[in-house]
């Protein structure tokens, strides 16, 4: 019976107690959060663990994508030549929109008085394929097919046919995910294309929703207003197609506007994108917000100096045959050799003769 109720059979005996645990996984933590700031510890892992279950998404996925091969392969003839003729009218209208574009460009240029158009700031592109996508009220992104073996980069724009859809921000060997512009932690600077008005687009959560809530309530806004990229963030450039106001409402007790907007991009139905890179050293590219000055620029220029004070005004020349005319003449017009040179006596006529009485 005292052999029964010895510690020794009490479950609590084994193992450390509850306060040494919390303290060895408090310091365990203190310890993991200094090496991920100091040597971006938890960003190598998550690389690492990126590579290692990017294969089993592609083996989870592969039967979804087999089954859509089967279906574009069993595609009747007719559905094939009329997906064709649709894809053909849409071709020629973006040949006629392409022709209407160079034309407004060019008339921008005599207007602004160039000799030649500025050059696209985009200077390649590549597609890739959404591998897998997640919608959720609290995360909006989609996982592509493209890596940094392909160059591409952290923070990099992604647009599709449409408008933006976003920017890369883990990026593997084989694969990157994207950040929606839809996310709650995406910010995107944009201005309203009808007025310029520079404001902040704010993810919602909703796919088909973006929030502009530092709109004040005197703003000039109105629905079916389209919103653009302002350039300023460092990752768009200017004039990319954002999204359309659909909605806006007034508080009467409010100083901000309630304004709802739709993006352009087709978030929900997309399965390819566009990774863009640009040019550095076009005027359009974005700069980045890390660095202090310009890439543009003369650095030997140097100021100019300041214009010579005015002259005083010279005195009123004498007339001809005065005493004093040949000492102004002589001190307006100095020797070369810089010494003022003598001026002669005045000439007397001869002393007279004495008269003998």
């Amino acid at each position: 019976m005292a052999g029964f109720g010895t510690r020794s059979g009490s479950p609590y005996s084994r193992g450390g107690s509850p306060g040494f645990r919390f303290t060895l996984y408090a310091l365990a933590s203190i310890v993991i959060m200094v090496l991920d700031q100091r040597m971006d510890l938890l960003e190598r892992a998550r690389y690492v663990l990126q590579a290692l279950t990017y294969p089993v998404e592609v083996a989870v996925n592969s039967p979804v994508a087999g089954w859509h091969w089967l279906e574009r392969s069993m595609t009747s003839r007719a559905a094939l030549e009329a997906e064709n003729r649709r894809l053909r009218t849409r071709m020629r209208d973006l040949e006629v929109r392409t022709l209407r574009f160079d034309a407004l460009a060019r008339q921008n240029a005599a207007l602004l008085g160039l000799k030649q158009a500025v050059p696209p700031v985009a200077e390649r592109w590549l597609p890739a394929d959404i591998v897998d996508i997640e919608l959720g009220r609290l995360r909006q992104r989609v996982l592509i097919d493209r890596g940094t073996r392909n160059g591409v980069f952290r923070n990099q724009a992604v647009l599709d046919d449409y408008g933006v859809v976003g920017q890369t921000m883990h990026v593997g060997p084989w694969s990157a995910d994207v950040l929606l512009i839809t996310d709650p932690e995406h910010d995107l600077p944009v201005q309203i294309a009808r007025t310029g008005f520079r404001t902040i687009a704010v993810g919602t959560g909703d796919p088909n929703a973006l929030a502009l809530p530092y709109l004040p309530a005197n703003a000039d806004v109105k629905v079916g207003d389209e919103l653009v990229t302002s350039g300023l963030g460092g990752i768009f450039p200017a004039g990319y197609p954002v999204a359309r106001i659909t909605q806006i409402h007034h508080g009467a007790m409010q100083r901000m506007n309630q304004v709802i907007a739709r993006p352009f991009a087709h978030l929900q139905t997309d399965r390819a994108v566009m990774l863009l890179w640009f040019r550095p050293g076009s005027p359009a590219a974005p700069v980045q917000p890390n660095q202090q000055q310009l890439p543009t620029g003369n650095p030997g220029a140097q100021p100019l100096a300041p214009p010579p004070p005015p002259a005083p005004p010279l005195c009123t020349p004498p007339t001809a045959g005065s005493p004093a005319s040949g000492t102004a003449a002589t001190a307006a017009h100095p020797s070369p050799s810089g010494a003022t040179p003598a001026v002669p006596p005045a000439h007397k006529p001869p002393a007279s003769p004495p008269r003998t009485p």
